[in-house]
């Protein structure tokens, strides 16, 4: 229910006297009616007083006046209710009159208040001195520490970045290594698979000259003129004999301009040359034969007696020679493959 009474009082007043609302701070003792600041207080009437009240207020030396306070009560003596006036060195308390004469302070050293006051002022100065320069030195120490913090922490920053770098650096050597390691696997892989094809085209074809020469043998043993057989020459095997050790293991033909490598193992100049033609991009050699691997691009060396001993055959018996399968009935000049 609404107190419409109370309510216009209330709205009256503060339309009459806003001026006291909401006023803080120390206040005249004396001013009942409205709060007035106070300017000074008086130990003797433990009362504030504001310019008014201090003017017809009792100027007598026993009305010591000071700084508004809300604590006059501390500025007299608990015991004989005086205003204190000296300082007890001996016990650090503020005494009166009476307790430096018949109290319990009698005859202990004593100094007035602003004496002391001052005394003391000096020795917390002193104290704020060496508190200044603690701080400071704290001060410099903060610095310091906060100088070497950033300094650790760009020289983190810089190992952090010089071991990405080199660990950058390390997986790109390894990608390189890696693909280097896996060209080379797969040229081996190669080289590997063309020497099995080359030498199992060497073997069918040596299966196959064998094939030829025990059916030529089986034609002999099935004749039966006694005078036929023992006409029929064995030069021919033999040849066939000379003829295989005479042929080059990567053109299966017979050797033209012979040569040697290191390891002894011989070829036509032209088909080695193709070979370590391929083998220059990956800086490694190898021998076709027997897989002995060279730091570099070997010498060749002439053969000249296999030279000398292919030349001859080729010139003698130039129908056992780069010739293989089933050649045509109609060339009789030279042999020619038939199709």
């Amino acid at each position: 229910m609404k107190n419409i009474n109370l309510h216009n009082v209330a709205e009256r007043f503060l339309f009459t006297q806003p001026d006291p609302v909401e006023i803080s701070g120390i206040y005249c003792t004396y001013c009942v009616d409205s709060p007035v600041p106070a300017v000074k207080s008086c130990l003797m009437c433990e009362a504030s007083l504001c310019e008014k009240h201090l003017r017809v207020h009792s100027k007598s030396s026993e009305h010591v006046l000071s700084d508004p306070s809300t604590s006059l009560k501390k500025r007299k003596c608990s015991v004989h209710k005086k205003i204190l006036e000296y300082y007890c060195t001996e016990d650090s308390a503020c005494i009166c009159v009476s307790c430096s004469l018949v109290g319990e302070h009698q005859g202990h050293r004593v100094e007035i208040l602003d004496e002391a006051s001052e005394k003391k002022k000096g020795k917390l100065k002193n104290i704020f001195q060496k508190l200044s320069t603690k701080r400071e030195e704290t001060k410099k120490r903060v610095q310091n520490l906060e100088e070497r913090w950033r300094k650790a922490q760009e020289k983190a920053s810089g190992e952090a970045e010089r071991v990405t770098a080199l660990f950058t650096d390390i997986r790109r050597r390894l990608d390189n290594l890696e693909k280097r390691v896996l060209s080379e696997i797969s040229r081996q892989e190669k080289e590997e698979s063309l020497l099995r094809s080359t030498l199992i085209q060497k073997l069918e074809i040596k299966k196959d000259e064998l094939s030829g020469r025990m059916r030529h043998i089986e034609e002999i043993c099935n004749m039966t003129d006694p005078l036929t057989v023992l006409q029929e020459p064995d030069t021919a095997m033999a040849s066939a004999d000379l003829k295989d050790e005479l042929l080059c293991s990567i053109c299966l033909h017979t050797y033209t301009d012979a040569v040697m490598l290191r390891c002894g193992h011989n070829f036509c100049r032209v088909c080695i040359d193709c070979v370590l033609d391929t083998q220059d991009e990956s800086g490694v050699y190898t021998c076709p034969e027997c897989r002995e691997e060279f730091q570099e691009r070997p010498a060749l060396i002439k053969n000249i007696n296999l030279h000398n001993v292919a030349e001859h055959l080729l010139f003698t018996q130039p129908d056992l020679v780069e010739i293989s399968g089933i050649c045509c009935t109609y060339c009789v000049d030279s042999p020619v493959p038939a199709v």
